[in-house]
């Protein structure tokens, strides 16, 4: 996959990001140039965020491989692949011999009260 370099800060005092303000509640960024499809940010700890591509791993892009959030894991609904958004590991990886890959993982970082997330 093609990565796409970018920079988004976000504002942890807007209704929208604020979900990020406790541990466990990701938010989806969907924002024109941030990643291949956006990308899912969740607080992983009093002081630390993880942020990762919101196009499953496993495959192309294409219309059905922007994931969904499903409480603290994403789903992508071209077959159903579930990843831990704290681990960014793929959940139900098959036993059929082929190599499957985990979230692309993008950098997060936090200053006061905004977000930054980078590749």
């Amino acid at each position: 996959m093609q990565e796409v370099n970018f920079r988004f800060e976000l504002n942890l005092n807007l209704p929208l990001y604020s979900n990020l303000n406790t541990i466990g509640n990701p938010v989806y960024v969907g924002n024109s140039g941030v990643g291949t499809r956006g990308a899912f940010v969740i607080k992983s700890s009093l002081d630390s965020y993880y942020a990762f591509e919101a196009s499953c791993p496993n495959h192309t892009p294409n219309d059905c491989s922007t994931m969904t959030i499903d409480g603290q894991n994403v789903v992508c609904s071209c077959e159903g692949y579930t990843y831990n958004l704290f681990t960014g590991q793929q959940l139900d990886r098959p036993n059929d011999g082929k190599r499957y890959h985990d979230l692309l993982y993008y950098r997060a970082t936090q200053s006061g009260n905004v977000v930054v997330i980078s590749n």
